[in-house]
């Protein structure tokens, strides 16, 4: 789950993350009471939206009276800002954040993540902050330093003192770093945070260090034990199909090809959009109807695939161990009753009574179901059907 970036700051400042103050608004008169209870002569007025490159989008904006604080939020309530994280479709603005001008004297980047090879979290920091950290790891990875922590012994002084030393930092400067660098450890662990990024982290002329920018993502499945960050939660910012599946334990990520898929286990999921892939398709979303699949989710689970109408064919690849190709077979004749099935589906099932699946799919006679030997074969016809070759 992710959040917003005003949500990010009021978790930082529990545990003295320093951030520039501010407030969030849903109105143009309301920034301007926000930049009015702020005081002050510059104002940054932020889109409010789950993804990165806002400034690059008009979605980050420099406002010098109170007049401009209102007439910029006004312009960006209710606009649709497209940047390299939200696709072609963009995301509307709902929420603006006004937050107090900074001294900027130099930018940075820090964030942690984790490492799933190594088994640890992450710290990285860079000199080039306010850049796409991608594009840093593309062109500069030399200008990229990381530290893993391991969590027996937690964020430890020298930890902090290689991203110091990475940064350039003077010894003054690198006291001020560590309490930073050291809260912020603090922010993602007690939060179960997934990731946290800053950027950009800014030193202003007096040597101190802010949190100019913050986003924060969490494990969903830790969500229980932190019932004040679920709050956070912003089902605007979501996939509404994404949300619908979530209802029916469906674990569903929409993509932007036209190969719909519906498999059971995350790993064969991934090689089912791999292959797609190879045979010279854009597999349109990722969907494991898990172990405990019945009729109901998999029907649900064709009524959300078709709900894209970027999808002009469909891929059921089964290997059935605990759940049986049967219960597959009855979910895809339910959905046919329950939905319009007007694009090929092309059905691999293996395992578990494989034969009764087939012997069930073929007793049905509908003709938009092209049965497949295997998984090469499956998704060389998935492809096919889509480019409408088959």
């Amino acid at each position: 789950m992710n959040i917003h970036e005003y949500q990010a700051k009021e978790i930082f400042r529990k545990y003295g993350v320093p951030t520039p103050r501010g407030g969030v608004a849903f109105s143009g008169p309301e920034a301007r009471k926000v930049a009015e209870e702020l005081g002050g002569n510059l104002w940054v007025v932020k889109a409010q939206i789950h993804a990165g490159g806002r400034g690059k989008a008009g979605g980050v904006k420099l406002a010098r009276t109170l007049d401009e604080v209102e007439k910029i939020a006004e312009e960006m309530l209710g606009m649709t800002l497209v940047t390299h994280q939200t696709g072609p479709e963009g995301k509307v603005v709902k929420k603006v954040y006004v937050e107090e001008g900074a001294d900027i004297k130099a930018e940075y980047y820090l964030g942690m993540v984790l490492d799933r090879a190594l088994e640890m979290p992450v710290m990285m920091a860079s000199t080039e902050g306010g850049m796409e950290i991608e594009e840093v790891a593309e062109k500069t990875p030399e200008k990229i330093v990381k530290v893993a922590i391991d969590p027996t012994i937690g964020f430890q002084p020298f930890h902090a003192r290689k991203l110091a030393f990475g940064l350039g930092l003077g010894k003054d400067e690198q006291k001020e770093f560590i309490k930073f660098a050291q809260a912020l450890y603090n922010v993602y662990m007690d939060n179960d945070a997934e990731m946290i990024e800053i950027n950009p982290l800014i030193k202003t002329g007096e040597g101190k260090f802010l949190a100019l920018d913050a986003k924060m993502g969490f494990d969903d499945n830790a969500l229980y034990r932190h019932p004040d960050i679920a709050d956070m939660r912003d089902l605007d910012e979501e996939e509404p199909t994404e949300i619908e599946a979530k209802k029916y334990g469906l674990s569903y990520i929409k993509l932007d090809g036209n190969v719909g898929c519906m498999v059971n286990g995350a790993g064969l999921a991934m090689a089912t959009m791999d292959i797609i892939k190879h045979e010279g398709g854009e597999p349109a979303n990722f969907l494991d109807v898990g172990g405990g699949a019945n009729p109901d989710t998999v029907a649900k689970g064709f009524e959300i695939i078709l709900s894209d109408p970027n999808v002009k064919s469909i891929f059921v690849n089964i290997f059935g161990g605990i759940v049986r190709c049967d219960r597959i077979a009855n979910g895809i004749l339910q959905a046919t009753e329950k939905v319009e099935v007007n694009v090929p589906v092309i059905v691999r099932l293996d395992g578990t009574n494989a034969e009764e699946a087939a012997e069930i799919l073929r007793n049905a006679n509908i003709k938009n179901i092209i049965p497949a030997t295997d998984l090469k074969d499956g998704a060389q016809k998935a492809v096919k059907a889509a480019k409408g070759e088959l």
